[in-house]
């Protein structure tokens, strides 16, 4: 992924139920497919915080990270039924041409955006998926997250997911967060 990775010594960070306060599981799901046969992955899903989440409400959840050592972490917590590991890079998935419904990163997109990352989404992500993006913006105060010179503004994010073929369906800025949902 792009800029860096979270830190596996601070892994137990990602399972903090604060991290609600920048995108909560109601969001979340609200802006995702769901049901029995939906197949949705998790870009960066480090320790599982979100997959855990969004497990009961597809049939087979990808949890994608660049890191084994976060798939190590996630296992020891538990890994639910549904949910696949799988380590591998936003920009080189091992996904099948359409194979997904939907898929979503909460504060990763700053990690792996690439013009090869959204060309490989925009492959993987079939006709009419979704693609859930919250992420640290620019616009925020730096408070928390990574520093202001690593992420994109919501303006920036948008424009890089339309020019690999998404269409922007909803758009919010936050104090600190984006929150963008993007159809195939």
């Amino acid at each position: 992924m792009g800029f860096h990775t979270f830190p596996t010594e601070r892994a137990e960070a990602l399972r903090d139920p604060s991290r609600y306060r920048f995108c909560s599981r109601e969001e979340l799901l609200e802006s995702l497919p769901t049901g029995p046969e939906t197949i949705v992955a998790d870009l960066g899903s480090g320790t599982g915080f979100y997959t855990d989440d969004v497990a009961p409400f597809v049939g087979t959840l990808y949890a994608v990270d660049v890191q084994d050592e976060m798939h190590e972490f996630y296992r020891e917590h538990g890994v639910p039924d549904g949910v696949e590991l799988v380590t591998a890079e936003v920009a080189s998935l091992p996904f099948d041409d359409g194979e997904l419904d939907g898929a979503f990163s909460t504060m990763t997109h700053h990690e792996y955006a690439s013009d090869d990352s959204f060309e490989e989404l925009a492959r993987v992500i079939g006709p009419g998926g979704r693609l859930v993006t919250v992420d640290w913006s620019r616009d925020g105060d730096g408070e928390s997250g990574p520093s202001l010179d690593e992420r994109f503004s919501l303006d920036d994010a948008t424009d890089q997911l339309e020019a690999a073929g998404f269409t922007a369906e909803s758009t919010r800025q936050r104090p600190e967060t984006f929150h963008l949902v993007a159809r195939r």
